[in-house]
């Protein structure tokens, strides 16, 4: 992979974001004001990456890392709140918002998304290691950061939030398979049922025809109806449902048919919102064995926290992040603290 460029750090220009719509794309609910930030492009191999940059010299760096079918807005009101006390960075995903997209679904691997990591962190953050977010599949992709060796020393803390390692939960379902038990057996069929979309991503042609014909113009309206959050349209929502697809089809039947041991490098919070229709908690219940220190937080809340409670969800990660840079530890974390397993 070629160095990545310098990036070339611009004025971003946004509209004030309306109480009814929120930011441009999948901005904060609530009219939340977005602070001041800067525009910058990367590139990561043959893929350009577009970001912004909430700056604050000297501060603790936060990067958040969108999901599916998301970009970089949908962070909008958390960052807002984080960039009060960190130096606070988003990116759009290959294949999301501004950003390129890779010639094949090949581009889309595990290893091409640290890659893109890789080099944000460079242009960013060159000295000195970041405190990680994810979301969604901005987690999931996570998840191969924070284990992946390249990144050991780089990444301070990571906050998870409906997105596991797609490698611990393949074992852990060779595991149950091993060991069937009727609890084990019943919280597989309830995280099949929640996971439908996954196989029908895998289909040929039919989730792009979809999000083409008719789920891009209503995705704001299907939040709505879901989630009970009010996002404005983001002109790139068709194709960043039609290109993300491949997220799916690139990972899910590798990960299932050659799962790795993946130990975490640093230390994790894991958000789990109870309501979540997709990610079911009990995907994280090998968690502890793959972690060095891991913190547990349960939250009333459906999937899409960043956009239902952004201001709940950027306390809970300053919290994090204000301990891991050494403060003490609040009452909640301290309760939130899980022992490794042996």
């Amino acid at each position: 992979m070629p160095p990545p460029s310098t990036p070339a750090f611009v004025p971003l220009k946004e509209p004030k974001p309306s109480p009814a719509a929120g930011p441009p794309g999948q901005g904060a609910p609530g009219g939340v004001r977005i602070a001041a930030a800067r525009a910058f492009a990367v590139m990561s191999g043959d893929v350009r990456l577009a970001g912004r940059i909430w700056e604050r010299p000297g501060c603790p760096v936060v990067v958040l890392v969108h999901g599916y079918p998301d970009n970089s807005h949908v962070w909008d009101g958390v960052a807002a709140c984080l960039s009060s006390a960190f130096e606070v960075v988003v990116y759009d995903v290959r294949g999301a918002g501004a950003s390129g997209a890779p010639a094949g679904r090949d581009g889309y691997r595990l290893q091409c998304l640290a890659d893109d990591f890789i080099a944000v962190l460079d242009a960013v953050s060159p000295q000195g290691p970041v405190h990680l977010v994810g979301h969604d599949w901005g987690s999931i992709q996570s998840w191969e950061f924070v284990t992946d060796a390249r990144l050991r020393g780089r990444i301070a803390s990571f906050t998870s939030c409906s997105g596991p390692c797609l490698d611990h939960v393949s074992l852990a379902l060779r595991e149950q398979a091993g060991r069937p038990t009727p609890g084990a057996l019943l919280a597989s069929l309830r995280q099949l049922m929640a996971s439908w979309y996954i196989l029908f991503f895998h289909l040929p042609w039919l989730p792009e025809w979809n999000w083409r014909t008719w789920l891009g113009r209503h995705w704001s309206r299907y939040l709505r109806l879901s989630e009970r959050v009010e996002v404005g349209a983001s002109p790139t929502q068709a194709e960043d449902g039609c290109r993300g697809v491949a997220l799916y089809r690139a990972n899910f039947l590798p990960r299932l048919r050659a799962p790795r041991q993946r130990y975490a490098h640093a230390p994790v919070q894991l958000i789990v919102p109870t309501l979540d229709r997709y990610v079911r908690p009990a995907l994280f219940d090998k968690l502890p064995r793959w972690v060095p220190s891991l913190w547990w937080r349960e939250v009333e809340a459906r999937h899409w926290l960043p956009l239902s409670d952004p201001a709940g969800m950027a306390a809970m990660v300053h919290e994090f992040v204000e301990h891991i840079e050494g403060a003490e530890a609040s009452a909640a974390l301290l309760a939130a603290h899980v022992q490794r397993a042996a």
